[in-house]
């Protein structure tokens, strides 16, 4: 494994155990050149995946990516990053359970939202914001406002069933 610090390409394992949520092995190396000590991660993946965006040009899927727009949405709020990380996971295993290797970016987005809708109301918006490409103050007030619609039928559902 590459030194993060001097490039060296010769590092050593000084300690392996596997995630909270078991979808990887975390890897604490230490570089023989520079003696810097890093942390790498080891996941599963089933196949290679590739992204069609909303313009028809294609990309590899980085899970990286998924991982900072998540983070992103989450940003100082009160959620564990392993919740986080287990979320991410559980998106990423979907996608290459799928069958497919060509996926859409819509797809993408609209397993994000299920997860963060359930998870936190701000970075659901938050991240709804950039996925629907909010332009406008009016755009946020029309989405909070489908969202307190939405909130209040389910009450009405739950309270009616009970």
């Amino acid at each position: 494994m590459k030194c993060p610090y001097c490039g060296e390409e010769d590092s050593q394992v000084k300690d392996s155990r596997p995630t909270e949520d078991k979808a990887a092995i975390r890897r604490r190396r230490v570089c023989q050149m520079c003696g810097g000590r890093f942390t790498t991660f080891e996941r599963i993946q089933l196949r290679e995946l590739i992204v069609i965006k909303k313009d028809g040009s294609k990309e590899n899927f980085l899970r990286d990516k998924l991982a900072r727009s998540v983070f992103t949405a989450c940003s100082k709020r009160n959620i564990d990053s392993d919740l986080l990380e287990s979320i991410i996971s559980n998106i990423v295993m979907k996608l290459e359970s799928q069958g497919d290797s060509e996926i859409s970016s819509e797809l993408i987005g609209e397993l994000v939202m299920d997860a963060l809708s359930s998870l936190d109301q701000v970075a659901y918006v938050r991240y709804a914001s950039v996925y629907r490409n909010f332009l406008e103050a009016r755009d946020f007030e029309k989405f909070i406002g489908d969202l307190s619609s939405n909130h209040n039928q389910k009450l009405n559902k739950q309270h009616k069933s009970s």
